[in-house]
């Protein structure tokens, strides 16, 4: 479970740019929710994600995970239990080695560094069985350069390395926006898909309104750094796209937008 208790941020103080995005900002997220995030530019989403990962630090508050406050923890510590796909598909994988050994650097994470060979050539078999599962071939490309792929193929390879070694918390930011729409139809059966079978926690960032509807347990709706609308379960089920488009013109009109 992740909890958010107080949070507070506030970017560039005492300056003229100053800007209090959180206040006292509560958020809980229970084990097995997959909580989908909309809202427009400058509402938050990107840096509740940070604050989670340790991104950004915060000026007041505590987060738990698991009842346990990690809010000094540095980042690098925090990805040892969360996974984190971004928006741009070069971010998480690099593009001049091959699959094979983007697959065996992700499974070494977290693991001590010895004078042993960087790639296990005896988990192949595994990597592939872990790759075939998003059902675009990838299992047959072991040796291509991850540079060479496709937008949404490295995606999909981004995903799999992410949840490769055993994680609680996947942080989805925003990870089909660079993706053209049938593509990022795909990535979200994928990833919709990958959570449910190794049973992860999951805050996904989303512009696309649609996919906020379709996917996930739990819907917010976030505006000025505060949670406008949370609706999960069947209250979940019975939003529209039609309804949360026109929820999310209505804030925008007021807001000046």
């Amino acid at each position: 479970m992740i909890e958010l208790k107080g949070i507070s941020k506030t970017y560039n103080p005492g300056t003229v740019t100053e800007m209090c995005l959180f206040h006292d900002f509560d958020l809980t997220v229970k084990d097995g929710e997959f909580v989908s995030v909309v809202g427009s530019n400058g509402s938050g989403k990107t840096s509740l994600l940070n604050i989670i990962c340790g991104s950004i630090p915060v000026d007041k508050g505590e987060l738990l995970l698991d009842g346990k406050n990690i809010g000094k923890l540095p980042e690098f510590q925090r990805y040892r239990r969360i996974g984190r796909v971004y928006q741009d598909p070069a971010a998480g994988t690099c593009p001049h080695m091959t699959i094979l050994e983007n697959m065996s650097l992700a499974d070494n994470k977290g693991k001590p560094f010895n004078l042993t060979r960087g790639v296990n050539r005896e988990r192949k078999a595994f990597y592939q069985e872990q790759l075939k599962t998003v059902g675009l071939g990838l299992e047959d490309k072991m040796d291509a350069l991850v540079g060479t792929l496709s937008g949404g193929q490295r995606q999909a390879v981004a995903l799999i390395m992410t949840t490769l070694t055993p994680v609680d918390f996947l942080i989805l930011d925003e990870h089909t926006a660079a993706l053209d729409p049938h593509t990022a139809d795909i990535i979200m059966e994928i990833t919709d898909k990958v959570v449910k079978e190794k049973g992860l926690t999951a805050i996904m960032v989303t512009h696309n309104l649609r996919y906020a509807v379709e996917y996930g347990s739990r819907l917010l709706m976030m505006d000025k750094g505060q949670i406008v609308l949370d609706k999960a379960g069947e209250d979940k089920q019975k939003i529209a796209t039609e309804d949360l488009l026109d929820i999310f013109n209505r804030i925008s009109i007021e807001c000046g937008n």
